[in-house]
């Protein structure tokens, strides 16, 4: 089974001013590590397509097979997250981003705004979550589950046993 290496990026320009404590980076981080994955680089970067992508790819270069972006997905004229990992992915991932929508929108009807997206850049997944703690964790209780299957693809695994995990539920 291929590990799960995962870089965090908030994306927050009040957050990389110093004038907001990050509060998702430690929710996703807290996450990662309570299902036994392991974080290998963390970023707080303002909401500036260039400094997303960078710090996307800085993150991958480090070693990540899963990145996962915080916050910048939103109707805001600043909310550019999804346009930046959309300049980093080869293949988008419609389905991780249609679910963590869905699970959004079970809990308030803003859900459909979020314009998160997921995609593969080479062997790793990149996937935008909401801003907010609250949501960054009500996000990864429906991706963590299908993380191992997703990395193993990605890495030219056939998958089989993600299939059989799927299958019996666990």
């Amino acid at each position: 089974m291929t590990a799960i290496r995962a870089g965090i990026i908030t994306v927050s320009t009040r957050g990389a001013s110093g004038e907001r404590a990050d509060e998702s980076g430690p929710a996703m981080r807290e996450g990662l590590v309570g299902a036994g994955h392991e974080v290998i680089a963390s970023a707080l970067v303002a909401d500036d397509i260039a400094q997303v992508a960078n710090a996307i790819l800085d993150a991958i270069r480090a070693g990540a097979n899963v990145v996962l972006t915080s916050g910048g997905t939103g109707l805001s004229p600043n909310d550019v997250t999804p346009e930046a990992t959309r300049r980093v992915i080869d293949r988008e991932v419609p389905g991780i981003a249609e679910a963590l929508r869905a699970r959004a929108l079970a809990k308030t009807p803003h859900g459909m705004l979020s314009r998160g997206v997921a995609g593969a850049a080479g062997a790793a997944l990149v996937v935008n979550l909401p801003g907010s703690p609250r949501a960054v964790r009500e996000s990864l209780e429906i991706l963590l589950p299908v993380l191992p299957h997703a990395v193993e693809l990605l890495a030219g695994e056939t998958g089989e046993r993600g299939h059989a995990r799927g299958r019996a539920g666990s």
